[in-house]
């Protein structure tokens, strides 16, 4: 594949870009371009968090129904990556506001909150899939689109792979809510607070995605599904070029 692959992106916010772009360096074989359409600066209504995501998603069940894959303005890009933190499935739609927490009754989404004991971990992973699905209705997920949920947020993949695996923050990370704000009371010069800080130690997600991978279950199972959609991808490719040259 010459050309780089074109993803875009809806996520909670612009440090989750930095974590998931680290990750899919580690992940793809090819160059890639990422486009983050959520937050986006041009839609201030949307807002940014896992609110700007849930209204993403239900603009796409407005506007089209049927896979995602198919959906007009995605056509121009190769993958669709939907970020979500886990513990939003701690959360409920009224930390939104009054007029999320009307849509959800108007269109019945799934029950916020949605957590379940952990570990594992996968439980509320597959509750909260359950409860994003929910958001974009009639807009399906397609073979190239690819749901990114850490647990219990991203800032715990970029713990995995700056911090010693035996370091106490990462004592059953997934499971711990508060791993995120751990980060920001390292000794000063670990120390994570800011996007600048997490540009400065992006590097080593790529560079220890092994590592993080081991010790986070939503790290390895993000790559499986981005080598799937990979692969569908790469089969849509070869079947569309067929009928060439077959010398």
């Amino acid at each position: 594949m010459s050309n780089p692959l074109k993803i875009a992106l809806v996520a909670e916010g612009p440090t989750d870009l930095v974590v998931i772009e680290a990750a899919m360096k580690a992940v793809l074989p090819h160059p890639f371009i990422l486009t983050l359409l959520q937050p986006e600066a041009t839609q201030p209504q949307m807002g940014n968090g896992w609110g700007g995501v849930l209204k993403w998603c239900h603009g796409a069940q407005q506007r089209h129904h049927g896979s995602l894959d198919t959906d007009p303005t995605m056509m121009g890009f190769d993958l669709l990556i939907i970020h979500i933190d886990v513990d939003v499935s701690t959360l409920k739609y009224e930390n939104c506001g009054a007029a999320v927490t009307e849509l959800a009754q108007q269109n019945n989404w799934g029950t916020l909150p949605c957590s379940q004991p952990c570990p594992p971990v996968a439980d509320t992973v597959d509750a909260l899939m359950g409860v994003m699905q929910s958001w974009l209705g009639a807009a399906t997920p397609g073979d190239q689109t690819i749901f990114c949920l850490p647990a219990q947020s991203s800032g715990t993949w970029l713990a995995a792979a700056i911090l010693s695996p035996k370091h106490s923050l990462l004592t059953g990370g997934e499971c711990d809510v508060n791993l995120e704000d751990g980060l920001k009371r390292l000794p000063k010069e670990q120390r994570i607070k800011k996007k600048r800080d997490y540009q400065l130690h992006a590097p080593r997600i790529t560079e220890q995605w092994d590592q993080v991978k081991a010790l986070c279950s939503q790290a390895a199972q993000f790559e499986q599904t981005v080598l799937t959609a990979l692969n569908s991808l790469s089969l849509g490719l070869s079947e569309s070029s067929g009928g060439g040259d077959d010398s």
